[in-house]
C-alpha cells in the first residue's frame, strides 16, 4: 500500500471531518484566466477567490469575451452578446473601486465551461464545443417502480469539476429526494460544533502531546507553523482530529474545498427546490467512527498524515483526475488499500456499507413509486463490500451510467 493514499481516503469516504474543523489558514496566490488557452491581462485587478468562488473583474472579463456590458447594478448585469441584449441575475462585489462578479456565470452566459488548472492556479474558461465534462461515478437500479441513482462523490473540489456531464443533471431534475450521507449544509449548527468539542476534544485535562510520541508531536508543531499557526495549536484535540484537520488544511492551499464538493453542489441545489434531503448516516455516527479509532489507529493515521504532507497537494490532484476520467479500477485501488489495516477498514468501509445498502434497498423496497438520486463518498462503492456489490448480492440489477 502506497501510505499516500491513506491520507486522501476520506475525501472519498467520509464527508463531515471536511467541514467541522480546518482552521482558517492564508488564501492561497490569486490565481489568473485563460479563455481557450490565451492569456486575459488584468492590468490592476487580477481575480480573486472567495469563500470557493472565483471572482473576476467584471468589464475587462466580458471584453476579453466580446460581450459589452452595458449596466450592472443591484445584483444584475445587462450586456449586449452578438448584438443580443441579455441579462444575468448574480451577486457582485466591489473591490478596489472595481466591480467583481463570479466567472461561472459570466462563462455560463457567454457559452464556455469553467475550469480549473491546479498546477498554475489558472481558471480556464473553454468552448462547451470542444469540452468533454467529467464522467465521474453513477449507477441505476430500479425495484417495484422505484428508480435509485447512485452517484460516487468526491467531498473536495474546484471550478474544473463543473458543469457535470448531462446524465447527472438530468436524473437529478426528476428526483423526489436527494439522499446523502449526512447534510453537511448544517455544519455550521451549534449542535454540529458541541459534537464536535465533545468527542475531538480532551475532557479529561490532558492534551495531544500525552498522548502521541514526542516524534509526532514535534512534526505536527512543525507544519502548523508551517502554515503560520501555532505549535500548540492542536493541543486541545486527539490525534484524529489533527489528522483529518491537517489533510484538509493542505487540500484547502491546493484550491479544493468542500463548498465545491459533488455532495454538497446537489444539496444546495436540493435546497433551492425544495427538495427533501435524507441523511443515510448522521454527523454523530461519522465523528464517532473516528473517535473510536484506537489510539495506536489514531496516531498511525496521524504519522501518516505527516509523513505525505509535502506530497499531498499533487497526490488530491491525482485523485480529481481519478474521479473526473471515471475509472473504476483505479476508484476500486484506492478503497481496497484500506484492507490492509482491518480496524481502519471495517469501520470507514465494511460497517459502513451495510448500513448504506440496508437503506437503499429501504427506498427501493417503498410504496412511494419515486426516484432517489443518492449521493455518497465514491469510495463506498466497489469491491467486495462495496455497496453495489450489497445490492446485486440482494437480488439487483445494478447498472453502471
Amino acid at each position: 500500500m502506497k501510505n499516500w493514499k491513506r491520507t486522501l481516503l476520506s475525501l472519498i469516504i467520509s464527508a463531515g471531518m471536511l467541514t467541522t474543523t480546518a482552521p482558517a489558514i492564508a488564501a492561497p496566490q490569486q490565481p489568473s484566466l485563460k479563455v481557450n488557452n490565451e492569456n486575459v491581462e488584468f492590468a490592476m485587478n487580477a481575480p480573486v477567490v472567495e469563500q470557493g468562488t472565483t471572482m473576476v473583474p467584471l468589464k475587462i472579463t466580458l471584453q476579453s469575451l466580446d460581450i459589452k456590458l452595458t449596466n450592472a447594478q443591484s445584483g444584475t448585469i445587462h450586456a449586449v452578446v452578438d448584438g443580443k441584449k441579455i441579462t444575468l441575475k448574480s451577486k457582485t462585489k466591489l473591490i478596489n473601486g472595481v466591480t467583481y462578479a463570479p466567472i461561472r456565470v459570466i462563462g455560463d452566459a457567454a457559452g464556455y465551461d469553467v475550469q480549473w488548472d491546479q498546477k498554475s492556479r489558472t481558471v480556464l474558461l473553454v468552448s462547451q464545443a470542444t469540452n468533454e465534462n467529467a464522467r465521474g461515478f453513477m449507477w441505476e437500479v430500479g425495484n417495484k417502480g422505484n428508480t435509485v441513482y447512485l452517484v460516487g462523490s468526491i467531498h473536495i473540489a474546484d471550478d474544473s469539476f463543473y458543469p457535470l456531464r448531462s446524465e447527472f443533471e438530468e436524473a437529478f431534475a426528476e428526483a423526489d429526494y436527494l439522499g446523502v450521507e449526512i447534510d453537511i449544509s448544517k455544519a455550521a449548527d451549534e449542535e454540529q460544533q458541541q459534537l464536535i468539542m465533545k468527542m475531538g476534544m480532551y475532557q479529561d485535562g490532558t492534551t495531544l502531546k500525552d498522548h502521541v510520541s514526542k516524534e509526532t508531536y514535534a512534526k505536527v508543531g512543525e507544519i502548523l507553523k508551517q502554515n503560520g499557526m501555532e505549535p500548540n495549536a492542536f493541543d486541545a484535540y486527539k490525534p484524529w482530529v489533527a489528522e483529518t484537520t491537517l489533510s484538509s488544511l493542505k487540500s484547502i492551499k491546493a484550491g479544493y474545498k468542500a463548498e465545491a464538493g459533488i455532495d454538497l453542489y446537489f444539496i444546495q441545489k436540493a435546497l433551492k427546490r425544495k427538495l427533501p434531503i435524507l441523511e443515510l448516516e448522521s454527523f454523530e455516527s461519522q465523528l464517532g467512527m473516528f473517535n473510536n479509532f484506537s489510539q495506536e489507529l489514531q496516531e498511525k493515521n496521524l504519522k501518516t498524515a505527516l509523513d505525505n504532507y509535502d506530497t499531498l497537494d499533487d497526490n488530491v490532484d491525482q485523485l480529481a483526475e481519478m474521479w473526473k476520467s471515471g475509472d473504476d479500477e483505479q476508484l476500486l485501488e484506492f478503497t481496497d488499500s484500506m484492507a490492509t489495516d482491518p480496524e481502519y477498514n471495517k469501520a470507514m468501509l465494511i460497517d459502513r456499507n451495510i448500513g448504506m445498502a440496508n437503506k437503499i434497498e429501504g427506498y427501493l423496497n417503498s410504496d412511494k413509486k419515486a426516484e432517489y438520486f443518492i449521493v455518497v463518498g465514491a469510495g463506498h462503492y466497489l469491491g467486495e463490500h462495496g455497496v453495489i456489490q450489497l445490492l446485486k448480492d440482494k437480488g439487483y440489477d445494478v447498472v453502471r451510467k
